[in-house]
């Protein structure tokens, strides 16, 4: 008889253990579920810890969050000039681009009587046919060569300003490919325009 009763007490307690667990277990999924699944893999952050965490939209497709392939419009062309600066003078060469119309470029300066390169003072900068007397640069300083892949920021022209401040002739080459239109060149007061075809 006392063995029958000490086996009823302790089924209840069991069972509210199995239940107390199953209530844990059940907080701790929603905890889950909240600050971690929903944030990572559907892009909802009720508490804002996904934002924190650096895990929200974890889950996005890679063809959501950046384009990897972009249909051009203008013709693929390429373009090589050279431009011969005396001491003191400048050149400015653009190409018309479209809003992410990419380019590829390479230029480089000649050497000098000692078989050093020479530097120029050169500055890449875009001016927008968007917006009226907007200009920006991507990229100044003075050297001898720089290469790169440019994808144009806003519709206009986009090119390279170079100035000879040293003492001896010096020759700039650029070669380019892209999906630009026309080339403009602007020396002396005088603008000077390259039609590419279409």
């Amino acid at each position: 008889m006392n063995d029958n009763a000490t086996e009823m007490t302790v089924l209840p307690r069991d069972k509210r253990k199995i239940v107390g667990a199953a209530l844990l277990a059940l907080v701790f999924a929603a905890v889950v579920l909240v600050a971690f699944i929903l944030p990572a893999e559907f892009n909802r952050d009720p508490l804002g810890l996904g934002a924190a965490m650096g895990i929200a939209g974890l889950s996005k497709p890679a063809a959501e969050s950046a384009v990897t392939v972009r249909l051009e419009e203008a013709g693929f062309h390429q373009d090589s000039v050279e431009f011969e600066l005396l001491p003191f003078e400048f050149v400015e060469y653009k190409y018309q681009l479209s809003k992410g119309s990419s380019l590829l470029y390479s230029w480089t300066t000649s050497k000098t009587r000692g078989g050093e390169a020479s530097p120029v003072a050169f500055d890449f900068h875009g001016e927008s046919h968007e917006v009226e007397d907007y200009e920006e640069s991507y990229s100044m300083g003075d050297g001898d060569r720089e290469n790169g892949a440019f994808s144009a920021p806003f519709e206009g022209i986009h090119g390279w300003f170079w100035a000879n401040h040293g003492s001896e002739a010096v020759t700039v080459k650029l070669t380019t490919t892209g999906f630009y239109t026309q080339a403009l060149e602007f020396r002396d007061g005088f603008v000077k325009k390259k039609t590419l075809g279409q």
